[in-house]
């Protein structure tokens, strides 16, 4: 389909601003109604604040997400005939609430017992993930990486060469193989071990070379992709991509960072050292519904994030332009990634309501929790505060970029002519 040019602008390089500016979204499942909620809040701050069109991929640089986050990332920045977001963040809780329990149909009766859970697992995947697939071809159709109407950054796990592999905006231009469809890009970084297939396709590059992929959730890598890409723009830094002139690779006080989390289970609700010593492989992979080894490496690896982005952004003085809105206070089967009954949705919607008014928290760097930033304000106070910087931001690159002033131009002949 052959889109026309928006009205609406996109985003200006970094090197007419002072930040580069990244939103970053973590893998859950189910648990993305969480996210969705919050991003749907700051899109509507943006809107009040530039107008009802204004959309997230008009104010970050770069949108990350992994697994379902990579979903989200995906539906944020894919362009429709009128080369505007195909999705605004308000739509993404209703996708969620409309498509869930078709993706993780839940089971009764006899088939929804531990013991017929667990022997479905013992026989592959809990999902056949046909129509997650379904669902993700129809929305995204043929729309490819390069695309996207601002940069992405969403991580893969290749089961086959064992190494991550990170489809990004930036790596695209240089590596045209990863120039993939969306939507299996999409639906490999969702492959999460023993929920959903692995998923395995072939792209070719520019010079014909057909390129395999054999991938899993990115989350096994990276559940919080927020350092990833900080990577893939620090890459671009040391490669002095003009769009990043005069920023410095370690110029990390620039950079303005949104990272949500799709929530976690309170420490007493999961497991403890006795009960785990005397597991075996069936019971790390399975036990009592849940799924301890993933949970765990998927936890740590994005409190790991969080701590080192918290500790580096207090070194730089620049904690107050990062936010990680996170709720660690889930409980039964609020934390669960797929139990995708009309009930449990809805009240993922209100744990999403209820974190926008909860107090802003940060890592203590000291004992690695996070806690309540004192006069920090709420979640929803930080969202209407970074809305206006990233407001400002945009206006400011729209004002210094010759790509603007010439665009200006154009439109001032044109309307002079029909006058």
């Amino acid at each position: 389909m052959e889109r026309t040019q928006s009205s609406i602008e996109q985003i200006q390089p970094p090197t007419y601003g002072n930040l580069v500016t990244i939103l970053s979204i973590d893998g859950g499942g189910i648990r993305g109604i969480i996210p969705a909620t919050i991003i749907a809040f700051l899109e509507s701050q943006l809107q009040e604040l530039d107008g009802p069109d204004a959309r997230l991929a008009d104010y970050f640089d770069v949108i990350s997400g992994t697994s379902t986050g990579g979903l989200v990332t995906a539906m944020l920045t894919a362009p429709d005939s009128n080369n505007r977001p195909l999705f605004s963040a308000k739509d993404i809780k209703p996708f969620y609430m409309e498509h869930s329990h078709k993706i993780f149909p839940q089971h009764s009766g006899l088939g929804g017992t531990i013991i017929a859970k667990l022997i479905r697992s013992l026989g592959g995947p809990k999902y056949d993930g046909k129509y997650l697939h379904a669902v993700i071809a129809e929305k995204l159709g043929d729309i490819r990486l390069h695309e996207t109407l601002t940069n992405v950054v969403i991580p893969t796990f290749d089961i086959k060469c064992l190494q991550p592999i990170i489809f990004s905006s930036y790596q695209v231009k240089m590596s045209t193989g990863l120039d993939a469809k969306l939507s299996d890009i999409c639906i490999s970084t969702s492959a999460a071990p023993t929920y959903l297939p692995a998923h395995n396709f072939s792209n070719q590059d520019s010079n014909g070379k057909v390129h395999e992929f054999n991938l899993i959730d990115g989350g096994v890598c990276a559940n919080n992709p927020t350092l990833v890409a900080m990577n893939e723009v620090t890459k671009q830094i040391i490669k002095e991509n003009s769009d990043f002139f005069p920023i410095k690779p370690m110029e990390y006080g620039r950079f303005l960072i949104i990272s949500i989390g799709t929530g976690t289970a309170k420490n007493e609700e999961k497991f403890n050292a006795p009960m785990a010593a005397k597991w075996g492989l069936l019971d790390w992979l399975t036990h009592s519904g849940t799924t301890p080894l993933i949970d765990v490496f998927t936890q740590s690896s994005a409190d790991m994030v969080d701590f080192h982005l918290s500790a580096v952004t207090q070194a730089l003085h620049s904690e107050d332009n990062y936010l990680r809105i996170q709720d660690d206070t889930l409980t039964g089967t609020d934390s669960s990634v797929d139990i995708a009954t009309k009930e449990n949705l809805e009240k993922l919607c209100q744990i999403g309501e209820n974190l926008l008014k909860k107090p802003v928290s940060r890592v203590n760097l000291e004992n690695g929790l996070s806690e309540p930033l004192k006069n920090g304000g709420t979640n929803e106070d930080a969202l209407k505060r970074f809305a206006k910087i990233l407001s400002q931001e945009r206006r400011l690159r729209e004002m210094r970029s010759p790509h603007t002033k010439k665009l200006l131009q154009t439109r001032s002949i044109k309307l002079a002519s029909v006058i």
